[in-house]
């Protein structure tokens, strides 16, 4: 084993975005070692790393970011010369239901690694130990902490934070924990604030598996409110490039958003995928899926629109999505059909 290969901890890469991260890294970086702690809670799902465990430069670990011990073992036993921290309570409705694990996987589960990966790769403020000065901690975070907009305007690295729901106010409180270590003790940091992902591998609970799951078995299709709830949606594999340019190239204490500029209301959603459905799985009574879309009492606290402005990462870095929203919901549908 090479000695100076980077050997990076991914928390939380046994779900969504985290599963789809690892396989782009893993064929795109053959060299470095990856890592993988996830704690394999409902949203997390192994089957989503496909054959990952056959390549030697990769490992599982099954445990929790809130064991401090547990982690501070984990960064002795491997090595670990960078983290890339996805690991997150994320579902917002959850958070409304049960805040208090928001609270203690986002926040301090965020506090336990930046300050293990603190202990292990510097001996004072500012005075990293030798042989680890590019030792980098890359915290993955979402829009949703910026609030909500109105009908114009759009999120920027310099838009003030004002979350709304128990899942946004505890991935601020984490942003704020890693900006703090990068001001206070120099810590080589990085952050991303991303808009919606979706694409393969989503866990069934958000909006897009829903719908489409729900179309397929028969059910009711259910929309919040008036359905005119704006999100900027970003392709998932998009995203992962996204971070894999920030964590290589990204300015040290510095936020890129990540935005895909795919502005579109629930009722877009809905309707797009029942158009969709409906060519590549007619019903046998010659029905449209959209008959079967239905709206529901809104949820607490529901932002009105999110939308990104991913210029910064465009213009210094060099990122651009290669999905737009109408190629990236066929692929997703494509795949949720073989799924369910």
């Amino acid at each position: 084993m090479n000695p100076n290969r980077k050997k990076i901890l991914v928390t939380g890469g046994a779900g969504f975005i985290g599963s789809n991260f690892i396989l782009y890294f893993l064929k795109k970086y053959p060299d470095y070692q990856i890592i993988n702690l996830d704690k394999l809670t409902y949203a997390s799902d192994l089957k989503n790393l496909e054959n990952a465990d056959e390549n030697e430069n990769y490992s599982f670990i099954q445990g929790d970011i809130q064991d401090y011990k547990f982690l501070d073992n984990i960064f002795d036993q491997f090595k670990i010369t960078d983290v890339i921290h996805l690991a997150a309570e994320s579902h917002v409705d959850n958070s409304i239901e049960e805040p208090e694990e928001f609270i203690k996987t986002n926040v301090n589960g965020t506090f336990n690694l930046v300050d293990v990966a603190r202990k292990k790769w510097m001996r004072n403020p500012f005075q990293f130990k030798e042989g680890m000065e590019n030792n980098r901690f890359h915290h993955v975070s979402t829009d949703e902490v910026y609030g909500t907009l109105g009908e114009t305007g759009l999120f920027k690295e310099t838009t003030s934070y004002a979350p709304n729901s128990p899942y946004s106010a505890s991935k601020a409180s984490s942003d704020m924990i890693v900006r703090s270590y990068h001001h206070t003790y120099g810590m080589n940091v990085v952050t991303t604030n991303c808009s919606n992902n979706y694409g393969p591998k989503q866990h069934s609970e958000k909006l897009i598996p829903v719908i489409i799951r729900k179309a397929i078995s028969g059910e009711p299709i259910p929309i919040y409110g008036d359905g005119k709830n704006i999100r900027d949606w970003l392709y998932v594999r998009d995203h992962c490039s996204g971070i894999d340019l920030v964590f290589h190239k990204g300015k040290s204490g510095e936020t890129y958003n990540i935005g895909g500029r795919n502005e579109r209301d629930n009722n877009y959603i809905a309707n797009k995928i029942c158009e969709i459905l409906d060519k590549l799985k007619p019903l046998s009574n010659g029905k449209s899926y959209k008959e079967q879309i239905n709206f529901v009492k809104d949820r607490p606290g529901h932002d009105r629109r999110y939308a990104i402005d991913a210029s910064k990462i465009e213009q210094e870095l060099g990122w651009k999505a290669q999905e737009n929203f109408e190629s990236g919901i066929v692929k997703t549908v494509e795949w949720y059909i073989k799924k369910f």
